[in-house]
C-alpha cells in the first residue's frame, strides 16, 4: 500500500511540473525600437512655486467632512466585518534598505485576499500593496462604505503586513473625467477622503501612495499630464493625512518609465524635475518618500541605462531600465533630498508571449523572470542602500485574470483559487536571502 501511494504522489509531481513548463512561454526576440521616437524632448516648463507654508490643521484646510459626519466612523449601514479595536503601531519613517513588498488584489473576495496575505507572508515579504479605490469607499459626498476596507485592513494587520494605500480613481461625483482614473475637479474633495481614511485607519495603513503614474494621461482624466496641478493635490493630501495620523508616510505617485513626450505622455524624468519645481524645489510637506517604478524590460537589472539607451534592440532609452531609478535619485539629491528615501512601488518583468501585445518583444521566460526579481532585490541591497526603502513587485496574481490580461503575464502565480499555484518567481523569492 505505501509503494502504490508513493508511485502515486511522485506521479502526480510529475504531472505538477510538466503543467507549468507547458505554461511557460518561450522568450522572444524584440524588434529594433528607435531610439528618437522614445527621446522626443521639449524644453522643461516653467511654474510657479507653491510657497512652502507649515502644513495648517484639518481645521484651517477643510480637509474634514461636512458637519455632522464623523470620518471614523461609517455613515452607510456598518460593516458584517468588525473593525479590529487594535493599538495603533508607530513605525519608523526611515525604512530599512531595502523592505521587501508585493502587490496584491484583495478587494472582492475576501477568501482570496486571506490567501493571498498569507502567500505574501509565507514568502518573508513584510510590506503589501493594495489599491484602494476612493470611487468604491465614499460612494457620495460624506458618504463611505467601510466595509471592504476594514476587512482587508483587519486581515493584513493580523498577518503582519504593512499597507501601501494606493489612492486614485476618483468616483464619480467628484468628476475628473470619470470612469478614467484622473484628478476630482475640486481637489479638497480627496484630500477630505484622505482625511476620513487615515483618521479612521491611524497606526494601522502605514503608507499612502497619493495617485498613479500621472505622467500619463489615461491616468489623468484623459488631460495631458500636468506636473504643477499634481503638486497642488499632493500639497493637500499631505496635510490631510499627517493631520489625521502624523506618523503614516506620505509617497508621491510612481512615473511610469518611459522617455515618450506627447499629448499625452510626459517623460518620468521630466515630470518630476518638474513637481520639484512646482514645490519651490523643497518637497518639505509635500512627501516624505519619492515613489517610482522600475519595469526592467528586456535587460538584466544590473544593466547600466547608458548601455541600454546605446542599443535599440533593449528600447533605446535610459527609462527601459531597471536602474533608471538611479536618474530619479539623482533628482532628488540636485534638489537637496538626499536623506528621504524612494519607494520602488511597482517593477518586474513580463513573460508575455502574445504577438499582438505590445509588451511581446520584451518578454522573458517564466525562468528569466525569477533570476532577475532576485537579482535585482539583491543589486538594490548591495548599491542603494539606504535611499531606497520598500520594493513592492508585481504582482500577486488577480484569480479571474487570464492570459488575454496583460497583468497576467507579470504575475508571479497563477491565478485562481483555492488552489494555489506559485510560479518560478514566486518559489525563488521565498528563498532569497532578506
Amino acid at each position: 500500500m505505501r509503494n502504490r501511494l508513493s508511485i502515486v504522489a511522485t506521479l502526480l509531481v510529475a504531472c505538477a511540473l510538466v503543467f507549468i513548463a507547458a505554461c511557460t512561454p518561450q522568450e522572444t526576440a524584440p524588434p529594433s525600437v528607435s531610439s528618437e521616437s522614445l527621446s522626443q524632448r521639449t524644453p522643461r516648463p516653467t511654474f510657479t512655486a507653491l510657497a512652502n507654508t507649515p502644513s495648517p490643521s484639518a481645521a484651517e484646510t477643510g480637509s474634514t467632512p461636512s458637519a455632522g459626519v464623523d470620518p471614523a466612523q461609517p455613515s452607510t449601514e456598518p460593516s458584517a466585518t468588525p473593525e479590529a479595536p487594535s493599538t495603533p503601531i508607530v513605525k519608523p519613517m526611515q525604512m530599512a534598505s531595502p523592505e521587501y513588498g508585493m502587490q496584491a488584489f484583495l478587494w472582492w473576495r475576501p477568501e482570496v485576499a486571506s490567501r493571498d496575505l498569507q502567500v505574501i507572508s509565507d514568502a518573508g515579504f513584510v510590506w503589501v500593496k493594495v489599491n484602494f479605490g476612493w470611487r468604491e469607499i465614499e460612494l457620495e459626498k460624506g458618504g463611505y462604505d467601510w466595509s471592504h476596507t476594514d476587512s482587508i485592513v483587519s486581515m493584513a494587520n493580523a498577518e503582519g503586513l504593512d499597507i501601501i494605500a494606493r489612492i486614485d480613481y476618483q468616483p464619480e461625483w467628484a468628476g475628473g473625467g470619470y470612469p478614467t482614473s484622473g484628478p476630482p475637479d475640486d481637489p479638497q474633495d480627496l484630500a477630505d477622503f484622505l482625511s476620513a481614511l487615515a483618521t479612521r485607519y491611524a497606526g494601522r495603513i502605514r503608507a499612502y501612495q497619493i495617485w498613479n503614474e500621472p505622467n500619463l494621461g489615461r491616468e489623468w482624466g484623459g488631460q495631458t499630464p500636468d506636473p504643477g496641478a499634481y503638486v497642488k493635490l499632493l500639497k493637500l493630501a499631505y496635510d490631510a493625512v499627517k493631520a489625521a495620523d502624523p506618523h503614516a508616510m506620505v509617497i508621491s505617485a510612481g512615473m511610469s518609465p518611459t522617455g515618450t513626450w506627447d499629448e499625452q505622455t510626459r517623460p518620468d524624468d521630466w515630470y518630476v524635475e518638474s513637481m520639484y519645481i512646482a514645490m519651490g524645489g523643497s518637497s518639505e510637506g509635500y512627501f516624505d518618500v519619492l515613489g517610482a517604478h522600475g519595469a526592467g524590460y528586456l535587460s538584466p537589472p544590473e544593466t547600466d541605462p547608458a548601455t541600454v539607451e546605446a542599443d535599440p534592440a533593449l528600447g533605446g532609452h535610459r527609462s527601459m531600465a531597471f536602474r533608471r531609478v538611479e536618474d530619479l535619485r539623482a533628482i532628488m539629491v540636485k534638489y537637496g533630498d538626499e536623506n528621504k528615501q524612494i519607494a520602488l512601488l511597482e517593477f518586474g518583468w513580463t513573460s508575455d508571449p502574445r504577438p499582438e501585445s505590445p509588451y511581446h518583444w520584451h518578454a522573458v521566460s517564466e525562468e528569466t523572470k525569477a533570476e532577475y526579481l532576485v537579482r535585482a532585490y539583491q543589486y538594490a541591497r548591495d548599491k542603494w542602500s539606504p535611499w531606497i526603502g520598500v520594493m513592492s513587485l508585481i504582482y500577486v496574481a488577480d484569480p479571474d485574470w487570464t492570459p488575454d490580461n496583460e497583468q497576467y503575464w507579470w504575475a508571479i502565480t497563477e491565478p485562481g483559487y483555492p488552489t494555489f499555484v506559485p510560479r518560478p518567481a514566486y518559489l525563488a523569492l521565498q528563498a532569497m536571502a532578506k
